[in-house]
């Protein structure tokens, strides 16, 4: 599967942004795709996961009602609403795709998208 993801950019604090991540090149039957994150100096973390079967949804702690996943199993495109952002939310995203069992562990994906910046700053 090849991931190609959009979106991000510079927004003021309490803004938002939408990410999407396109797959191709493969089945999603048993995939899950989602978003991590990487800020500076700090190790990459998970922040939102949807199964390609089911929609099931997992967030984040630090997300959690501000951060809304979907997909669009016709295009094969998943996104990120994201929602009353910080600047703790700085950092650049990558989309990834892994068996859903292998989620939240970044070392357990199977293919990812080139990252995109996100900056939360006034």
């Amino acid at each position: 599967v090849q991931l190609q993801a959009s979106g991000g950019g510079l927004v003021q604090p309490g803004g938002s942004l939408r990410l999407s991540c396109v797959a191709s090149r493969g089945s999603l039957s048993r995939e899950g795709m989602g978003w991590f994150r990487q800020a500076p100096g700090k190790e990459r973390e998970f922040v939102s996961m949807i199964s390609w079967i089911g929609g099931i949804k997992f967030y984040a702690d630090a997300v959690k009602g501000r951060f809304t996943i979907s997909k669009d199993n016709a295009k094969n495109t998943i996104h990120l609403e994201m929602n009353s952002l910080k600047p703790e939310d700085t950092a650049v995203y990558y989309c990834a795709a892994g068996d859903t069992e292998a989620w939240p562990r970044p070392e357990r994906m199977d293919s990812w998208g080139q990252g995109t910046q996100v900056t939360v700053s006034s």
